[in-house]
């Protein structure tokens, strides 16, 4: 190709970059969120433009305007834009909201197979107490005592207890959608296996007639934990699912692309794992009746439910601008 074919081919993109830095010097004007996205994409494709035109036409104007184009536009995106919140603001609001709408079957599948492995546990151990031990690690095994749930509120550090478990879950979260470039097979793995634990200690509790407060002390915080778990699961098992069905694309470009996606992802599930952490640290433990912590499972659902309704508001609202 040479360069007057080459200028002619990209010339639209560069004056869309150059449409972009004038909005952006403009004072007052409002940025969105897909304004972000689509200067931050034509940056990158300019920038590659500008490593061919390097090598290719290292002496030509197209070079030096490129060049000019290109760091003008990464001043933009790496110092002004990272002095608002509105890249966060517009995340949180909109792009998680699409990711989790584009693969919410994968996330009914990640609910349904830890379901499974809960459901199969908790039949078993229903019909011989016994089946708890060969079931789950004999450490916890021995551990568990449904007279003693809910003792020692006062010797709970809830700050630090609270970290753990905030800590322990994101862990889990980021081990179940990176198992996905396993082909999805332990992500299916470590969802049943979570879905056993629970279903066994539920059984537990089921045969000491405590099923009550067992769940009591389960959904508060449980609500939020495992609808993120879910997600990043479901980030998995897409994952698994494209690199196994790849399609017209080869196995590198899915795992790229989808491990892109697997990140925003769970990036999306960092503040339901706090607000979890925070619930299974103060509240789940406290002194608390039992009615107010199913009361507080419910608005946790009603919460969820809101937030994915209004993210859907907003995400039909920047389509139809």
């Amino acid at each position: 190709m040479n360069m007057k074919q080459f200028v002619k081919q990209h010339r639209e993109e560069w004056k869309q970059l150059e449409g972009y830095i004038t909005l952006f010097h403009k004072k007052g004007r409002k940025v969105t969120g897909s304004d972000v996205e689509e200067f931050n994409r034509l940056y990158q494709k300019t920038a590659q433009h500008l490593s061919f035109c390097q090598t290719y036409f290292p002496n030509e104007d197209v070079t030096a305007y490129l060049n000019e184009l290109v760091s003008t536009s990464h001043n933009i995106l790496y110092k002004d834009q990272l002095s608002s919140f509105q890249q966060v603001r517009y995340f949180f609001s909109t792009k998680f909201i699409g990711l989790f709408l584009e693969q919410w079957r994968f996330i009914v599948l990640a609910m349904i197979l830890f379901t499974v492995g809960g459901l199969a546990s908790f039949l078993s151990v229903v019909d011989d107490p016994l089946h708890l031990y060969s079931i789950i690690p004999s450490e916890m095994a021995h551990s568990v005592d449904p007279e003693r749930l809910g003792e020692g509120h006062d010797a709970i550090d809830s700050s630090l207890m609270s970290a753990e478990i905030m800590t322990n879950n994101i862990q889990v979260a980021i081990l179940a959608f990176a198992s996905g470039i396993t082909f999805g097979l332990l992500t299916i793995y470590l969802l049943i296996y979570n879905g056993i634990l629970v279903g066994a200690l539920a059984a537990v509790f089921w045969h000491s007639g405590m099923s009550y407060e067992f769940w009591a002390y389960i959904v508060p915080h449980g609500m939020i934990e495992l609808t993120a778990i879910f997600i990043a699961g479901g980030a998995g098992l897409l994952m698994g699912y494209k690199l196994f069905v790849p399609g017209p694309y080869s196995r590198g470009f899915q795992l790229k692309r989808q491990s892109k996606r697997s990140v925003q992802l769970f990036l999306g599930t960092i503040p339901l794992f706090i607000i979890a952490g925070i619930i299974e640290g103060f509240i789940t433990p406290s002194s608390l009746s039992l009615e107010v912590k199913y009361l507080v499972a419910f608005l946790t659902v009603v919460g969820l439910i809101g937030y994915i309704i209004c993210g859907k508001i907003l995400l039909d609202r920047k389509k139809r601008i």
